[in-house]
């Protein structure tokens, strides 16, 4: 039996949470014409900032840290328990805690929070990608990566390409891509690590997430970068020239977004491109709301609401 699609009716309730004075969460949506509900948060290049900012930050003042995230999170999951929580990478690197333990405490870390997925930023190779390999023993989350080829290195088999999640009855499949690494990276450090190419590899993974798996999501983590002026692949280049992607979360350059940006794929239609900043002093969520298509249609519209 062909198992049941579903179409998103509405979606993008908030998109970004400013952890610097939090409140008590309310409902996204009042419209109850809906079957199921799916909450995404996610966060980008939080750089071992594991405290809040001090007082007297110029920019950040008592913002971030992960005891404020930890509340933050249990209230979304207290409202609805359908939550996926995602990293775009670059949680190694920036405060003295990735400095004297390499990362093993931003595993911990995140794995207490709940995160589900995170993918390769291009600092977690700051100490090699054998430390990668020994910190992920404290990882309680996948490690997503599609178009870093792992072969030959000791990451090979601890790093998959994607994830399957499902959610009350909704099918959500993950994926990670990464920046390419020469030039950005010591040889060194990442050794054998193969970089392929992006959009050739994000099709693929759609094409299995989406056509053989049935997925009725599919989100993209990306540590490419928002966008540049170059002909450099970015997460906007990417929605525009490929099809089946709902959201790609991204990371990298840092880009504090208020809203998710909406691009038109190949195939005209929306695709959800958010960063939210760095150091973890935003949390983006997005809300999807998703109703049973009577044709098992396998397409999505996205509509900001």
């Amino acid at each position: 039996m062909k198992r049941r699609r579903f179409i998103q009716q509405t979606s993008i309730a908030s998109s970004v949470i400013g952890l610097g004075s939090l409140g008590l969460v309310k409902a996204m949506n009042s419209d109850k014409n809906f079957d199921k509900h799916i909450t995404i948060l996610h966060t980008n290049d939080v750089h071992s900032h594991l405290e809040s900012f001090p007082s007297n930050h110029s920019k950040f003042a008592n913002r971030g840290g992960a005891a404020r995230r930890k509340y933050y999170f249990d209230q979304v999951k207290a409202e609805n328990q359908n939550t996926l929580i995602l990293d775009a990478g670059d949680s190694f690197q920036g405060t003295p805690f990735f400095n004297f333990y390499g990362g093993e405490l931003e595993f911990k870390v995140m794995s207490k929070l709940g995160y589900h997925a995170s993918t390769v930023g291009n600092h977690e190779f700051d100490n090699g990608i054998d430390n990668i390999a020994a910190q992920l023993e404290h990882a309680n989350f996948d490690m997503l990566s599609a178009n870093y080829n792992f072969k030959n290195t000791l990451l090979d088999g601890l790093v998959k390409p994607h994830q399957i999640f499902e959610i009350d009855n909704v099918k959500i499949g993950v994926f990670g891509l990464g920046i390419q690494l020469e030039g950005l990276v010591s040889k060194g450090l990442y050794k054998e690590t193969e970089y392929l190419d992006p959009v050739e590899i994000a099709q693929d993974q759609v094409k299995f997430l989406k056509k053989q798996e049935e997925c009725d999501l599919v989100i993209c983590l990306s540590h490419l970068g928002y966008s540049y002026k170059n002909e450099k692949i970015d997460d906007l280049k990417l929605a525009e020239k490929t099809s089946g992607i709902d959201l790609i979360v991204g990371g990298h350059t840092h880009t504090f977004l208020e809203k998710p940006t909406i691009v038109k794929n190949v195939e005209d239609k929306n695709v959800l491109v958010n960063q939210v900043g760095w150091a973890g002093v935003n949390v983006g969520r997005i809300d999807f709301f998703l109703n049973q298509s009577k044709e098992n249609n396998s397409e999505a519209n996205l509509i900001r609401v």
